[in-house]
């Protein structure tokens, strides 16, 4: 099959072996995948993942042992857990010792014409959901696990830090939640597009402190410490990037202004599905570019570039 590889470097393959389903997993046939802020760092290694990057998709269930989805457009949970651990048994499986991440950790991933993934893991689509939406669903899952962790006060002063893809995301769930974030980011035309959508945007550079809430999601290993200075005392901050390169970084203001620092990853499915059926939440204006599989290369340059936000790729 086709497939972009990462092996260290991105490779376009056209001999890929093709995947073969264990017990319990089904057989995708991908449709469409977008490419995110950690596939770009998986380049630069991030992870040391070698094997087929790519976890936000929309796919078409092709195989699988009693499958009912067999023909069905599903999206996929990306983390599979042991299913037999202490954290697998407590519920907890995207935090299973020995799991696979599809694309990330262990298990190939979307940027190819076939992947697997277990049936549980599976997420069937409503009609009212196009390919091009339901790519999204994984990463508004992310954001939507803010309100898992933390309950945000409608008075809170809110800033999202970073103005790209998931900054874009979290920004639009939180409006679509009826809170009212400033992004701050460092790209005037971009912020110029999210402020078109009623979202408020800054220049990071006039951004002042006193937030009572920070939601890093500049993907830089500079942006705790950026966060930390806009913060206020007994504040918090949610981090979401993930990030190749490591940073030194003072901790005593933490202790000082008595800041709380949650790490904030994945999230369940159910709310995006909920939010993008019903138009709550439409990204559609993020998506930069699309481009065939057969152009990956070109799709990872121009996702590359900090002006494009969401560049999709369409496999058929």
């Amino acid at each position: 099959m086709r497939a972009l590889v990462l092996d260290p470097n991105p490779v376009l393959r056209e001999d890929y072996p093709e995947p073969f389903p264990s017990a319990g997993e089904s057989l995708i046939r991908v449709r469409m995948a977008g490419i995110c802020g950690t596939d770009l760092e998986l380049t630069r290694g991030y992870m040391t993942y070698r094997g087929i990057p790519g976890h936000e998709f929309v796919g078409e269930v092709v195989e699988g042992t009693g499958s009912s989805l067999i023909g069905k457009r599903i999206v996929g949970e990306i983390n599979s857990g042991c299913g037999h651990c202490n954290l697998c048994q407590a519920d907890f499986g995207r935090h299973c010792p020995n799991r696979t991440v599809l694309g990330i950790l262990g298990r190939n991933g979307a940027f190819a014409e076939y992947l697997t993934l277990p049936e549980s893991n599976l997420v069937e689509l409503p009609d009212s959901i196009p390919d091009e939406l339901g790519v999204f669903v994984e990463p508004m899952a992310a954001a939507y696990e803010i309100f898992e962790q933390v309950h945000l006060g409608r008075n809170e002063k809110i800033l999202i830090l970073g103005d790209g893809r998931l900054g874009a995301l979290v920004g639009l769930v939180l409006w679509a939640e009826a809170y009212d974030p400033v992004i701050g980011g460092h790209h005037a035309e971009k912020l110029d597009l999210l402020a078109a959508l009623s979202l408020k945007t800054e220049l990071e550079q006039h951004l002042k402190p006193g937030f009572h809430t920070v939601v890093d999601c500049t993907g830089h290993s500079n942006g705790l410490r950026r966060a930390m200075e806009l913060v206020r005392p007994r504040g918090r901050i949610i981090l979401k990037s993930t990030a190749a390169v490591s940073a030194d970084l003072n901790l005593a203001p933490i202790v000082i202004n008595e800041v709380s620092v949650i790490g904030s990853r994945c999230g369940r499915f159910a709310p995006a599905v909920e939010a993008l059926a019903s138009g709550k939440v439409d990204p559609r204006p993020l998506i930069s570019a699309m481009y065939p599989l057969a152009d990956a290369l070109t799709a990872f340059k121009a996702a590359s570039d900090p002006q494009n936000l969401k560049v999709l790729l369409k496999m058929d």
